[in-house]
């Protein structure tokens, strides 16, 4: 009971210097619980969605539609609407409803903007009836009525300030058409950001269909006493098995999957960030405890002096640790909830609508955050605690700080410097590795071991590389620069403990940088060097490029020629050994072998284009033994087999459509029917001599009607990829900063305590003539190179991880390594800013000491 009070008094005596390290846990905790409590009122939200908007039983093709096939096709799969009046005579059936629903349609206004989301979520066109009162009501206006009429969902018309008899324009894969809004229907669950377009049955049909005898779905609903499962029996037994039968809670679950399996990556990924943060936090509580300790060596060896066991000191600071783990997770907790709303609420603001109404706090949610925040929180104190056990009686005799472990810190030196190695060899395998799977594991060795040597060194490293800095930053502060070089290297474990800290979220700033410019970098070099078009025209959001742009496209002026690609997908390829592999092809026009330069290693490009032939890729070559003027038996989705002849092999040696097989539009076309030939996935064109500007002029002319492709020269096109990936980076780096805020919190924490050690050292430096001003200089500085220590390390480890990466990207053809020498040199000056930052606090109270009070200080 007496260690328990001890553990108290000495907690709530220095709860001010505990209060960083409690903000630690608190901000890993809240990370952690925030990111469980947005995912599980996401999955809420879906789940009473995709609930409450299927049928008891649903009726569907088996062949994949264009939602879940992409742009490539732009066909959707139907069911012959014949079959409607036959599933109302299966038994059990109460009634039948037709259902349409596509998603390869886009929406504009009378602006010819796009009103649909801007979040990921779909544009969806779909009939009226009386399956969709499961999921809304009709709130304003009434049903549409005719061609010329359709309703919108509240919250796209909220959003994009639309109304009743606003006019929208409707473009579809069989053409366009013009309508007035005449109803506005709500949510009665959460909309999560989708647009819902809705049309009369008849228009549905004709309009988004382009046929109308056929329907995507039945919705039936079972008479009062037979299950859903029974009616799924009944239904296979009178349709036969070629159609996909699903029950209300098999139709669920199949949307939940869809939708979870990108949630969990989300899921993973956050709280993969979260686990930095968590980490960095390690290094900030033992820090602090480790001060904590050094601080009361004297106070301690009286203890032990009047019969204290070294167990009883040990559990005296895991008890404050204890506290510690405690209260910065219980507001952990409480902050994750709240970060999980604020997350709502911004996703709320990008279009993906997660009512706060839904909020989902699972038991094990806050189980799970104080788990990690104690647990964590122990780990770190155990060091320090067993160095505080080990503190002898004499120690009661001494000034306070022990004395440091030469042999231990030797026996570190040679430990940190075996993994550093034994990493820096996993990072060299890797860039040597021929393959890029085999090179990921050796990266991966080579990441973990070369930070934890890097952690592990850091103190022999904070003697060498301080110096370093100091002989270039704070020599020229004359002696109060000296004493900030000497007050850093005191301690070089806390030293480079404090650095380590900061060290792992500018190293991975560090690899991402080296790696997205590298990717952008390699991608216009390969679009420099393969690229012959002068212009793509492609989808951004992932519509079909429709039969009406296509004409426009082709209809522009100062063009010498348009090339039409598509992608034919689920392609069947039996090779002369017998065995079947099911691949996509690329159906292009000859053009496009000028348009896009494909290196080859055996045959000719062009000849791939000629009547029943094809090129495939080198790997796919190797692997089936296929050489130039064998015979390939072809099975077409939806058309028949042919025999085609091979008439090249493309290089692997690139990052644009590598190992793509390419056919002519013409020959795939003799095999597969009109009516399941798939549209454009995109199409290329070049110039006439002289007339760039001019055709580009008039192909945006052209197309500004079809908001749903974007024309790019190739200045566009490389301007589009840097702003992907620095947009993703960009995501990356806020989800880092939880990490880098945290080591902050670590510097300003070290110096507050140094600051409390050293004040009987401040009183006399003060007596003796240092000014106050000199005095918070002095800590500004030692704050300033403890930072410029992290970042270099970060910086130089991330570099090397990055550059490594790099060589396994370029097995893939991203062969270009760049520095972004720009964002290094910022980050790099940026440590420093916030170095001076993280010193204001300590050297303000540092400044404020009394002189004779600090000189009288034990």
């Amino acid at each position: 009971m007496t260690v328990v009070k001890t553990s108290m008094r000495n907690f709530f005596a220095h709860k001010g210097r505990m209060a960083l390290s409690a903000i630690a846990v608190l901000l890993s905790v809240a990370f952690v619980c925030g990111t469980l409590v947005f995912t599980d009122t996401t999955n809420a939200t879906f789940d009473q969605l995709f609930a409450s908007t299927s049928s008891d039983v649903t009726v569907k093709s088996k062949e994949k539609s264009a939602s879940h096939n992409g742009p490539q096709s732009g066909k959707i799969e139907t069911v012959p609407g014949s079959r409607l009046a036959e599933l109302k005579k299966v038994q059990g059936v109460k009634s039948v409803v037709g259902e349409i629903s596509t998603e390869t349609v886009t929406v504009v206004d009378k602006n010819n903007d796009d009103i649909g989301p801007k979040s990921g979520a779909p544009t969806v066109a779909t009939n009226w009836d009386p399956t969709e009162l499961l999921a809304v009501d009709l709130t304003s206006g009434h049903e549409p009525r005719g061609p010329t009429e359709v309703m919108l969902d509240a919250d796209t018309a909220k959003n994009k300030h639309l109304k009743i008899g606003d006019e929208l324009r409707l473009i579809a894969v069989p053409g366009d058409f013009s309508a007035k809004i005449v109803g506005l229907t709500t949510f009665k669950v959460t909309n999560p950001g989708a647009t819902i377009v809705y049309t009369d049955n008849e228009t549905a049909q004709r309009k988004l269909l382009g046929r109308s005898d056929a329907y995507t779905s039945f919705a039936l609903t079972a008479q009062p006493g037979v299950s859903n499962e029974q009616l799924k029996k009944n239904v296979i037994a009178s349709l036969g098995d070629g159609f996909k039968v699903q029950t209300k809670a098999e139709a669920a679950e199949e949307g939940k999957d869809d939708v979870g399996s990108f949630l969990d990556i989300m899921k993973y990924a956050m709280l993969g960030f979260a686990g930095i943060a968590v980490l960095v936090g390690i290094f900030l509580i033992v820090n602090t405890f480790s001060m904590l300790v050094a601080q009361r060596t004297r106070e301690i060896g009286l203890m032990r002096a009047i019969g204290s066991s070294r167990r009883q000191i040990n559990r005296s600071v895991l008890i404050e640790a204890l506290l510690l783990g405690v209260i910065g997770s219980v507001l952990g907790v409480l902050a994750g909830v709240g970060l999980a709303v604020g997350l709502m609420k911004v996703m709320g603001s990008q279009g993906l609508n997660i009512s706060t109404d839904q909020l989902t706090v699972k038991p094990a949610t806050p189980i799970i955050g104080l788990t990690i925040g104690i647990v964590v929180t122990l780990i770190s104190a155990y060091i320090p605690a067993r160095r505080a056990g080990k503190i002898s009686p004499m120690a009661a005799l001494r000034d306070a700080g022990t004395p440091a472990d030469a042999k231990a810190g030797r026996i570190r030196g040679v430990i940190g410097l075996v993994l550093t190695l034994a990493g820096t060899a996993a990072l060299v395998a890797a860039g040597n590795a021929d393959k890029a799977t085999e090179g990921s594991m050796f990266l991966g060795l080579g990441v973990v071991l070369t930070l934890i040597g890097f952690i592990v060194i850091g103190p022999l490293l904070a003697g060498l590389v301080v110096r370093v800095l100091a002989a270039v930053i704070l020599r020229i502060f004359g002696p109060v620069g000296r004493l900030a070089e000497r007050n850093a290297l005191r301690n070089p474990r806390r030293t480079g403990a404090t650095g380590a800290a900061l060290m792992i979220g500018l190293a991975l700033v560090a690899c991402l940088s080296v790696v997205g410019s590298s990717m952008v970098a390699s991608a216009s070099d390969e679009l420099d060097k393969s690229v012959g078009a002068d212009f793509i025209i492609q989808s951004d959001r992932g519509q079909p490029i429709t039969e009406e742009v296509v004409r426009a496209a082709h209809a522009a002026k100062g063009l010498d020629h348009v090339t039409d690609v598509k992608n034919l997908n689920d392609t069947k390829i039996t090779t002369s050994d017998g065995k079947t592999s099911t691949d996509n092809l690329v159906a292009a026009d000859p053009k496009f072998a000028d348009d896009l330069r494909t290196p080859v290693v055996d045959g000719t490009l062009s000849d791939a284009y000629g009547r029943d032939a094809i090129s495939v890729g080198e790997g796919f070559a190797k692997d089936h033994k296929v050489k130039v003027g064998d015979t390939l038996t072809v099975a077409f989705a939806g058309g028949k087999p042919a025999k085609l002849k091979v008439a090249a092999i493309t290089s692997d040696d690139t990052s644009l459509n590598k190992g793509a097989k390419y056919v002519n539009i013409t020959t795939a076309e003799r095999y597969i029917p009109a009516d399941k030939m798939p549209v454009n996935a995109m199409m290329l064109a070049a110039a006439k001599d002289g007339q760039e500007k001019a055709a580009y002029a008039s192909l945006q002319a052209q197309l500004d009607r079809y908001p749903q492709v974007e024309v790019r020269d190739q200045t566009d096109y490389k301007k589009m990829m840097k702003d992907q990936i620095g947009q993703l980076l960009n995501l990356v780096y806020g989800l880092l900063a939880l990490a880098i805020i945290v080591a902050v919190l670590g510097v300003v924490n070290t110096l507050a305590l140094s600051v409390v050690e050293r004040t009987r050292e401040i009183g006399l430096m003060r007596a003796i003539g240092l000014s106050r001003r000199q005095l918070r200089r002095m800590i500004r500085l030692e704050s300033v190179v403890i930072a410029l220590f992290g970042a270099l390390l970060g910086l130089g480890l991330g570099m090397g991880w990055g550059a490594t990466a790099q060589k396994l990207l370029a097995l893939e053809g991203l062969k270009t390594l760049e520095i972004p020498w720009p964002t290094i040199i910022t980050v790099f000056i940026g440590s420093a800013v916030v170095g001076l930052v993280a010193a204001l606090l300590p050297a303000f109270r540092a400044g404020r000491m009394n002189v004779l009070n600090a000189i009288a200080t034990e």
